[in-house]
């Protein structure tokens, strides 16, 4: 009862212990590799460098990969909140990522696009990182100050591979090269197995190549792929997909760096080894915070091609709803919580979202007109004590492993107690600002008050007009074609509001 009581109000348990609300001490998350909370202690003051494991772009991500890249997004709008320069990594994989990487087995999934389309793998890679940077605009994404492509750092990749044979961690086999896991003794602790059991030949035949089954390649030749370097150990080779990330964080963040994020699928076996390649490398901890997102399911399914229920940016934008929609959808549960995505969701998104905005125009409304709302009347001190109450709360949610669920409980508590109050010009502007502190996190809300065009303000005034001739069944036409036009009005004691709602014509472009 106690676990369900906490899950109802957006506390997620770790197997180390309960979250930890700040109090003021800053931010605290949940490692996976030590699977306990932790205080956010930078290896340089005041810095946070971070790498964040981006698309292998040989077709468009589903919106299951976006909840990562969001998760990331938030995080490091969260710690540039609080005052943290933060240096952001997100490589794109155009090479080495196989079918079924955690066994080593399958096909390149760019060379397998290359043969089923056939295109060349050079220009589907450039065809879907362009798709990808369209949809991270649509989901209000900030850039990463560093995408780097694994095919831009392949004499990165060698050197760390030649290291590694040097120092005994690797072996070579013709022209191919691997991870010997058995040198490296923490080999496991990220992912909790045990090299003991890491037994591929209980369902699959091992490769006889390897020294053990779970050795993993960071160099294969195969003469029939088409993105292949020449190196000493032969003339057709491409990177295993673990050293890619390995040498591009080197390069980026060096040898040591603050956080490294991913989708729950990454932690065995891309981190694991990751871990395993830099720590023999270059002797010293690799990353200090490994962070996670589960799984996105879809109508209470895992995504899957073999389910047919895949579903892109594009196909939410389809169907009508903003790309601010998609994007609450997927950052309002819990990173560390299966998160369901469903149609109706998505309605229930935009509806949620429409409530803010409502919010918003209606602190416009005081800050123009000096009155706003019913009840009390309360000026700039009950409104900088209301903003107050609401960002520690909202704070103190991200703090405590960025609990977005009680982020935005913190934002709808606080705009029912707004609700509360009539509110002058002064007491507007502190509400006003916590929101806009609010949305430089969240980044789902429009803040600038937008100019209508003018045949809908003439819309507007006529239905005015309408309404004082008591012609109210084309009054009641006028509103039915403005929200159908995606303008909603409302009408108050001090006159009548519009804001923006569902059927805005902006809805398919990310407004």
């Amino acid at each position: 009862m106690e676990e369900e009581r906490r899950r109802r109000r957006g506390r997620v348990p770790g197997r180390g212990g309960d979250p930890i609300r700040s109090g003021g001490l800053g931010p605290r998350f949940y490692n996976t590799l030590t699977r306990r909370i932790e205080p956010l202690e930078p290896l340089r003051p005041g810095e946070v460098r971070m790498y964040n494991c981006g698309p292998t772009v040989y077709q468009a991500p589903s919106i299951g990969n976006y909840r990562a890249f969001l998760f990331a997004d938030i995080l490091r709008r969260t710690l540039e909140a609080r005052g943290l320069r933060v240096l952001q990594v997100m490589n794109l994989t155009d090479v080495g990522h196989l079918t079924i990487d955690a066994e080593e087995r399958g096909e390149d999934k760019l060379e397998k696009a290359a043969r089923e389309t056939g295109m060349d793998p050079w220009a589907i890679s450039r065809k879907w990182t362009e798709k990808f940077f369209e949809d991270l605009r649509v989901l209000r994404v900030r850039s990463a100050h560093h995408y780097p492509k694994a095919t831009d750092h392949i004499p990165e990749m060698l050197e760390m591979i030649e290291g590694l044979v040097a120092k005994g961690y690797a072996y070579v086999v013709g022209e191919n090269v691997y991870y010997d896991v058995t040198k490296f003794e923490g080999y496991g602790r990220l992912s909790g197995n045990r090299i003991e059991d890491l037994d591929a030949g209980a369902r699959i035949e091992p490769n006889p190549e390897k020294r053990h089954p779970a050795d993993f390649a960071l160099w294969k030749s195969d003469p029939k792929h088409r993105m292949k370097w020449p190196s000493r150990f032969g003339p057709n080779g491409f990177p295993g997909w673990h050293i890619e990330c390995s040498a591009m964080s080197r390069k980026l963040l060096g040898e040591a760096f603050d956080i490294h994020t991913g989708g729950e699928d990454n932690v065995f076996p891309h981190h694991e080894s990751e871990i395993a390649q830099s720590e023999a490398y270059h002797g010293v901890r690799f990353v200090r915070l490994w962070m996670h997102t589960k799984f996105l399911l879809v109508d209470g399914r895992k995504m899957s091609k073999s389910l047919g229920n895949v579903v892109l940016v594009g196909d939410v934008l389809e169907r009508g709803f903003p790309g601010k929609a998609l994007r609450y959808a997927l950052t309002r549960v819990h990173y560390r919580q299966p998160l369901n995505f469903t149609w109706d969701g998505m309605k229930d998104a935009t509806a949620s979202l429409e409530r803010l905005q409502a919010l918003v125009a209606h602190l416009r409304q005081a800050e123009r007109s000096g009155e706003a709302g019913t009840g009390a009347p309360a000026g700039e001190a009950e409104g900088e004590k209301v903003a107050r109450a609401a960002r520690e709360r909202f704070d103190a949610a991200l703090d405590d492993d960025l609990n977005a669920s009680e982020a935005l409980a913190a934002l709808f508590d606080f705009a029912t107690e707004v609700h509360r109050h009539r509110w002058n010009a002064a007491g507007a502007r502190p509400l006003l600002a916590f929101l806009a502190a609010a949305n430089e996190i969240l980044d789902v809300l429009d803040l600038e008050e937008e100019i209508l065009p003018e045949e809908v303000e003439r819309k507007i005034a006529e239905r005015e007009a309408a309404r004082a001739a008591r012609d109210f069944k084309r009054s009641d036409a006028i509103r039915d074609e403005l929200r159908a036009r995606g303008v909603l009005l409302e009408d108050t004691p001090q006159g009548v509001r519009w804001r923006r709602g569902s059927g805005s014509v902006s809805a398919g472009n990310g407004a």
